[in-house]
C-alpha cells in the first residue's frame, strides 16, 4: 500500500498561519488556511493507487477532520512535542497499517501540482528517503520506505536549514536520498502575494486550487 498523508492542523484563528497576520487578520489566515487545507485534501483523493490520510492535530480535533474528508479517507491524530516527534508518529502508524511506502505532505501548498506526489513515490522504488524542497529551505514533502525515527532527530524546524539538515541527517544515517524539484508553501506576506499571481492567472473556472481561490475572493485579494 502506497500511503499519502497530509499534516494538518485545525484552522483555529490565531493558531494557524500567524506569519501572515498582518497582512491578514486572525480570521482571515484561518479563513484561508482552511482553503489550503480542502485543496490538498482533494490533490490527494486525486492520486491513483493511493491510500489518503489526514495526520491532525490537535487529537480533539478528530470530529473536524471526519467531518470535511471525502470518502475512501482516513483520519488519524498527531503525537508528539515537535513536528519531528509528529512526523515519526505519523510514518510509524501508516507504516504499522500496512503501507510500503509512505509519503508525508504539508498542508501549506495549495497550487502544489499531483505530479510531484507521484514523482515521489516512484522515487521510492529506489531512493531511500524522497524530500520536496520548499524556497525557503523547508520541505513540502518528505517520502520513506520504512519508519526513520533518527531522521528527524536535531532538526531547527522553522529555519531555512530543515532540508539541509535532513538531508544531512539521512547520509550519516547511510540513506540514499532523491530531491525533487522545488515548490513553494505560503507562510509570508511575499509567499502569499505569489499565491495571488499563480491563482489570478489561472483559467477562471477552472478547479485549480478551487478552494484557495473561493478563499481569496472572499477575503478580497484576486482582482
Amino acid at each position: 500500500m502506497r500511503a499519502a498523508a497530509v499534516m494538518a492542523r485545525m484552522p483555529v484563528p490565531g493558531e494557524v498561519k500567524t506569519r501572515l497576520v498582518p497582512p491578514l487578520t486572525s480570521w482571515e489566515a484561518a479563513r484561508l488556511y482552511t482553503g489550503f487545507l480542502l485543496d490538498t485534501i482533494e490533490l490527494l483523493a486525486s492520486l491513483e493507487g493511493t491510500r489518503p490520510f489526514v495526520a491532525y492535530t490537535p487529537p480533539a480535533a478528530g470530529g473536524f477532520f471526519s467531518g470535511i474528508v471525502p470518502p475512501g479517507f482516513s483520519t488519524l491524530p498527531q503525537a508528539g512535542k515537535d513536528l519531528g516527534e509528529r512526523l515519526d508518529d505519523v510514518t510509524a502508524a501508516l507504516f504499522s497499517r500496512g503501507a510500503t511506502a509512505v509519503v508525508l505532505c504539508d498542508s501549506d501548498s495549495p497550487t502544489l501540482p499531483g505530479r510531484y506526489i507521484t514523482e515521489a513515490f516512484r522515487r521510492l522504488d529506489e531512493a531511500d528517503v524522497v524530500i520536496g524542497p520548499c524556497d525557503d529551505g523547508g520541505y513540502y514533502l518528505i517520502g520513506m520506505r520504512k519508519r526513520l525515527p533518527r531522521l528527524f532527530e536535531g532538526i531547527p524546524w522553522s529555519s531555512a536549514h530543515v532540508t539541509q539538515r535532513t538531508v544531512e541527517a539521512a547520509e550519516r544515517l547511510g540513506l540514499s536520498v532523491s530531491l525533487l524539484k522545488p515548490w513553494y508553501d505560503v507562510d509570508t506576506a511575499a509567499d502569499l502575494a505569489r499565491l495571488c499571481r499563480e491563482v489570478a492567472a489561472s483559467p477562471k473556472g477552472s478547479d485549480f486550487a478551487r478552494h484557495t481561490r473561493s478563499a481569496l475572493a472572499e477575503l478580497g485579494r484576486l482582482p
